[in-house]
């Protein structure tokens, strides 16, 4: 009996030692256990299992080319090919992107770097070029700049774009977060505008820049400033319902101002025009400034690639889209397929069947 009385002690001293220990524990009085510390997560590029990415092309594909002495009125052109050139530049009627257009000056920087020549297009040299272009793509070597020598070009510079290449499976690429960007200095913005992009691509901008100031090509302080980087997808869409002017030319429901990558920049105006104006004597004006020749020269070697009916947007491709969305779930408003005219070339399309992409 004694030893029962014992064991009975003994486990009441056990209890009252567990419940005092339990009480002390979750005493309202006792400091709380901090809560486990919470960061911003990482941005979607470098979460795990985002691994949809589209590899992107830096330097471009085609390098563009070195300027250099030529002797322009020389070389093995086809006979009268020149005096055609020269006369088409400005009067020949087409619509590179369905829309007519009179002359391919415009654009003539950008066949010329193809060519690699720095040659005028009236001379010799640059048709004797042409027709070697030509010939390497199983063209009939005219040296005459035509619909058929510019319509492989056009799909070249569209395919030199990471964001035409996603665009052309279907997929719109996805935004990144606000945290992830950089905002540029006020001196680098046009018209005091607050602009944003990633990280690598304002860099990328800046080094460009700066290479352009020691060459002589800025001479207005605007020049290479940026009026339009990152947009964020919702306000887009929502202009886009707005203004009802996202038909794919110079406007679209996936815009790759989206991806953070993209900026227009100032090149050059006509008088009475705006730096994002499309009509053609303003886009003329730019394509004669010494600073868009540079650009089509040298951009390339810091990674940027050009959207060819827009002189002043570019495309940073130094670091990969992020995964996307199909087009076609995004919302339509303010879309409608535009169809080029029939003499046109048809440039690479979007899911929807937008024209191009910017």
């Amino acid at each position: 009996m004694k030893l029962l009385r014992r064991l009975a002690w003994t486990l009441g001293i056990v209890a009252l030692t567990v419940a005092a220990f339990t009480i002390w524990v979750i005493w309202p009085g006792k400091a709380p256990v901090p809560p486990p510390l919470v960061t911003d997560p990482p941005p979607p590029w470098e979460q795990q299992g985002a691994t949809q990415y589209i590899p992107s092309v830096d330097p471009p594909a085609a390098a563009p080319f070195t300027a250099r002495n030529e002797a322009c009125d020389t070389g093995a052109a086809p006979p009268g090919a020149a005096a055609v050139n020269a006369a088409s530049l400005t009067t020949m009627v087409w619509s590179p992107f369905g829309r007519p257009e009179v002359g391919w000056e415009i654009y003539a920087p950008r066949i010329a770097a193809e060519i690699d020549t720095a040659c005028a297009p009236d001379t010799r040299r640059f048709a004797a070029l042409l027709a070697k272009w030509q010939q390497s793509r199983g063209l009939k070597p005219t040296g005459v700049m035509d619909l058929s020598a510019f319509q492989p070009m056009l799909t070249g510079w569209h395919l030199q774009r990471p964001f035409v290449r996603v665009n052309n499976t279907g997929i719109c690429p996805g935004a990144p977060l606000l945290s992830g960007l950089n905002t540029a200095k006020p001196n680098e913005s046009y018209g005091g505008k607050t602009i944003q992009l990633r990280p690598g691509a304002l860099e990328a901008y800046r080094r460009m820049v700066a290479e352009a100031r020691a060459a002589g090509v800025i001479q207005r302080p605007e020049t290479l400033t940026i009026f339009s980087g990152f947009r964020e997808p919702a306000a887009d869409a929502a202009r886009c319902e707005r203004d009802n002017n996202c038909q794919g030319l110079v406007r679209t429901i996936c815009s790759a101002h989206r991806t953070g990558l993209a900026l227009d920049i100032y090149i050059a105006t006509a008088p009475g025009f705006g730096p994002d104006s499309s009509a053609d004597d303003n886009r003329r004006a730019m394509a004669r400034s010494a600073v868009f020749r540079w650009m089509v020269v040298n951009a390339g070697r810091f990674g940027f690639v050009n959207y060819a009916y827009e002189p002043w947007h570019w495309e940073w491709t130094g670091e990969p889209l992020l995964p996307g969305v199909p087009i076609k779930s995004l919302s339509q408003a303010g879309s409608a397929p535009v169809e080029p005219a029939p003499s046109s070339i048809a440039p690479l399309r979007q899911g929807t069947g937008s024209a191009v992409v910017r």
